[in-house]
């Protein structure tokens, strides 16, 4: 089995856990948002501080190297570590074509039961990627009575 779990910052300790027993060949993606990366390259740098154009692209690289480095730790056994620059939800998308599996954890409001649960990324994921998908809670599931109630229906009619 080919497994690709999406380390994000944050929900990636949930998304290692729950594949630590499964068996087959792991890979660790980490996607660097285009965004992000423009706003810390642009012509003033991090915090306002002028430097280097590229001094933003270094930073998220760095930590992005560290983030798969703790994800690996965490992981105990090898693992690919592969890192795209892009949309998150569509680089995952593209990055799940050859695997079978995809873990990936929740990013909306984790607070309660419910279709919020799923931030955009992660709901555009579960909706085009092309394999299995495991989703977790990066905490302790919410409790049943957080559940939305059921829609208002007029009985009078």
């Amino acid at each position: 089995m080919r497994i690709l779990v999406w380390v994000t910052e944050g929900t990636w300790p949930a998304c290692v856990d729950a594949v630590r027993a499964l068996p087959g060949d792991v890979t660790l993606l980490h996607v660097v948002d285009v965004a992000t990366a423009a706003a810390l390259s642009g012509p003033v740098g991090l915090l306002g501080r002028s430097g280097p154009a590229d001094q933003g692209e270094f930073l998220l690289a760095e930590a992005a190297i560290e983030l798969l480095d703790a994800a690996a730790a965490r992981l105990g056994r090898g693992a690919v570590r592969q890192t795209r620059q892009g949309r998150p939800e569509r680089e995952v998308v593209a990055a799940c074509a050859d695997v079978d599996l995809l873990v990936l954890a929740r990013d909306g409001d984790r607070s309660r039961l419910g279709p919020r649960s799923l931030g955009h990324h992660a709901r555009f994921v579960v909706d085009h990627a092309p394999c299995q998908i495991l989703l977790v809670w990066p905490e302790s599931t919410p409790a049943l009575r957080t559940l939305p109630p059921p829609p208002h229906h007029d009985q009078t009619r």
